[in-house]
């Protein structure tokens, strides 16, 4: 466990917290924290349902960037964390429900594309900017949550949308006032906790089976071209203006 994430377990629903201020952005070594806490509620036979929200301004900003810029090194363990994050949301034996609020970047757009149930906040905003970050990955998630053309607007130009906006596309299943963001998630979770746990169980795995393509590997697909950007000058470039607060230079 890491002080960026706080699990609260009551009648079959586990809630997991990420807090870490000020934007909710993780390191390499939290990122598995995360999937491993999520693998071991999905393991555990009193959990039914697991709800993810975060506390602060926003869901999740993604990576911590100031971590690569100092440590470059860490990008191939960032990605295994990344990688391993999601999968574990996906591939969890239990129904996931993502409960966002503000900016949901990067790797939060790879958690809410990965969980089954999305309610959001009309606070919420979702973008991508992974070309402005210098990295690539994440679009096989958004996939999930827009079509394609539209996942490529977002991704090419890394622009935000707000939740009113993004609910015509479907995958919202409620947008509530922030206030009421945590009750709505946690209500949801309540009538899927009083099934039977078996059958949601099977349940889960029965849907994931049916899915057109596989998540994981066509995220494991990006992650190569993730390694191919980030070797690059310009991905360097713009991860120093982030940290210096100020427009790269190409």
């Amino acid at each position: 466990m890491t002080n960026a994430i706080h699990i609260r377990l009551d009648a079959g629903i586990a809630e997991l917290v990420i807090d870490k201020p000020p934007v909710n952005a993780l390191d390499s070594s939290e990122w598995f924290a995360l999937a491993r806490t999520i693998d071991e509620l999905g393991a555990n036979p009193d959990v039914r349902v697991i709800v993810i929200r975060a506390e602060g301004r926003g869901f999740c900003a993604g990576v911590d960037i100031k971590e690569l810029d100092a440590h470059p090194e860490r990008i191939v363990a960032v990605n295994a964390g990344n990688y391993a994050t999601f999968k574990a949301v996906h591939r969890c034996a239990v129904p996931v429900i993502a409960a966002v609020h503000g900016f949901v970047l990067g790797g939060g757009i790879g958690i809410t594309g990965a969980a089954d149930i999305v309610v959001a906040s009309e606070c919420a905003t979702f973008a991508l900017p992974e070309v402005d970050r210098g990295a690539m990955g994440g679009g096989a998630h958004l996939q999930r949550l827009f079509p394609v053309q539209k996942v490529r607007y977002l991704f090419f130009t890394g622009e935000k949308i707000g939740a009113r906006d993004a609910e015509r596309y479907g995958f919202i299943e409620r947008v509530v006032p922030h206030s009421e963001l945590r009750e709505t998630a946690l209500g949801i979770a309540a009538k899927i906790a009083a099934k039977s746990p078996a059958m949601i169980r099977i349940a889960k795995e029965a849907l994931n089976g049916i899915e057109d393509g596989n998540l994981e590997d066509k995220y494991r697909w990006e992650q190569g071209f993730t390694l191919q950007a980030y070797t690059s000058p310009d991905s360097a470039e713009t991860r120093r203006a982030f940290v210096e607060k100020r427009d790269a230079k190409f």
